[in-house]
C-alpha cells in the first residue's frame, strides 16, 4: 500500500497534507525517513512514525464498549450524541462499523468493527448468532416463556415477522434474560408489548459467546483480541 494512502486512511489528513508532511521529513518507516510518498508498506509489518508518533494499526479490530443511555448508535447525528464520540484514538482513526446496533434509551453490549466479514457473520440471523439482553418490565410478568412462541409482531414499519427460536430465562416475576438472533426495530420491546407489558430497563449483555465485560463502565471501551462468535 502507498504511504500516503495508507496514513490518509487514518485521518492524519489528506492525502496533499501527508505529501508536505512527508517533504518535511516527519514521517519515518522502519526507523528510516522517507522521501516518497509513492512509498510502498505492508502494514502489518513495516512500522510507521508520523511526526513522532508511532501509527497504531491492525487489519482487524474488535472493540467491546459498554454502551450508556443516551446515545445513537449511529457514526454522525446533527443533535444527538452518538456511540462513536465515546471512542478516542487510536482507534477512532478507523473506519469502524456497529456489528448489532442498540436503541438509544438502551444499555450494555457494543461491538464496533473495522472487519466486514467479522461484521456479517455477528448480524446476519442465519449464521444463529443469538443477542443476549437482560429485561425489565413493568407490570409482573409470570410467565415470560410465552415469548418463546409462535406468534407475530410489526418489525417497525408494515410488515409482519416472527421471531427466530427466541430463548427464555426467567430471573423473578418482572425480570428475565431473553436471547434472540434478530435485531429488528425495537424487536424486543415490541415482543414484550404484544403480551400486554413494556419493557422499562433494556441491557444487552451477550453476542454469541462475546460476554460484556462487566468491569468496563458506563462509556468505557476496550479491545478484544481473543474471542470467538
Amino acid at each position: 500500500m502507498r504511504l500516503d494512502r495508507f496514513l490518509s486512511n487514518l485521518k492524519y489528513g489528506t492525502r496533499s497534507e501527508i505529501q508536505k508532511a512527508i517533504k518535511r521529513q516527519l514521517v519515518l518507516v522502519n526507523k528510516t525517513i522517507i522521501k516518497s510518498a509513492s512509498f510502498k508498506i505492508d502494514p502489518n509489518i513495516d512500522e510507521v512514525v508520523f511526526n513522532g508518533e508511532k501509527v497504531y494499526y491492525k487489519e482487524s479490530i474488535l472493540i467491546m464498549l459498554n454502551k450508556p443511555s443516551g446515545y445513537l448508535s449511529a457514526n454522525k447525528d446533527g443533535k444527538e450524541k452518538t456511540v462513536f464520540e465515546l471512542i478516542r484514538e487510536p482507534y477512532s482513526r478507523f473506519r469502524l462499523s456497529i456489528a448489532g446496533r442498540l436503541d438509544k434509551d438502551t444499555e450494555g453490549l457494543l461491538l464496533l468493527t473495522n472487519d466486514g466479514k467479522l461484521l456479517h457473520n455477528i448480524i446476519t440471523p442465519s449464521k444463529d448468532v443469538y443477542k443476549k439482553y437482560f429485561v425489565r418490565v413493568e407490570k409482573e410478568f409470570n410467565n415470560p416463556k410465552v415469548l418463546e412462541g409462535d406468534y407475530e409482531i410489526l418489525d417497525g414499519r408494515d410488515y409482519l415477522f416472527k421471531p427466530l427460536s427466541p430463548i427464555i430465562e426467567k430471573l423473578n416475576d418482572y425480570e428475565f434474560y431473553l436471547s434472540i438472533k434478530e435485531g429488528k426495530f425495537h424487536q424486543v420491546k415490541r415482543m414484550v408489548e404484544h403480551f400486554n407489558n413494556k419493557v422499562i430497563y433494556l441491557k444487552r449483555v451477550q453476542i454469541g459467546q462475546i460476554v460484556l465485560d462487566e468491569s468496563l463502565k458506563l462509556g468505557e471501551y476496550k479491545e478484544i483480541i481473543d474471542y470467538k462468535i
